[in-house]
């Protein structure tokens, strides 16, 4: 039997390409913000692009925030977060003032170039993905090196060593990926990544337990 997944409705983004990728990758695949559809999934997704700010506010708004804490850290369902989605299971941002799920012990941080060099922010296009030991369930079987399509001007930053599932080089070394038990965050767009990303997606809907 397929596994329900559930990519979370908050109004951050275009989730179509999500959609697709997950049923590319077998799932059986819905949107939705509707309290008993998300308790039902066997997995979520957590998308996003925009602002820290706004996407709280929406989760709050639309009565998400207080029922994804209860289907993540108490039911434990596995989920997935990406871009955006990624960023605000994290504590906090540089770009915004509230706080975000903290689900996982890291903050977002603004790029910043290093002394004498010069950085174009946002971080944007292709870039490889070095796999960790905390990402090994995730990134299963990813052709390498591992390419993945990039849109930020934030990055993750681990206050709990271990945590970092992927890195990645732009201008210096950054957590691209970080996992934690049921919780996945992707900084990167593994639905706008070809071959690399569906197995990112495959790997989620077949194989993630934890990490």
């Amino acid at each position: 039997m397929s596994q329900l997944i559930v990519v979370v409705d908050y109004d951050t983004g275009n989730v179509g390409s999500v959609l697709n990728m997950l049923k590319k990758a077998g799932a059986k695949a819905v949107l939705s913000r509707d309290p008993e559809v998300l308790s039902t999934a066997d997995r979520l997704v957590l998308p996003g692009v925009g602002a820290f700010d706004e996407a709280i506010g929406n989760l709050r708004r639309f009565g998400l925030y207080d029922l994804l804490d209860e289907l993540v850290l108490r039911q434990r369902k596995p989920i997935m977060g990406v871009c955006l989605g990624a960023q605000i299971m994290t504590k906090s941002s540089e770009e915004g003032r509230l706080p975000g799920f903290g689900w996982l012990d890291a903050r977002l941080v603004r790029f910043r170039a290093p002394p004498g060099e010069t950085l174009r922010v946002p971080h944007m296009g292709w870039n490889t993905v070095t796999p960790t030991a905390a990402g090994a369930a995730i990134f299963d079987q990813v052709a390498k090196p591992m390419r993945f399509y990039f849109v930020h001007s934030y990055h993750m930053l681990a206050d709990t060593p271990g945590i970092e599932a992927g890195m990645t080089t732009y201008g210096y070394p950054f957590a691209s990926a970080l996992a934690a038990g049921n919780i996945v965050a992707l900084q990167f767009h593994p639905e706008k990544s070809h071959k690399y990303g569906l197995q990112v997606y495959r790997n989620f809907v077949t194989g993630f337990q934890s990490c």
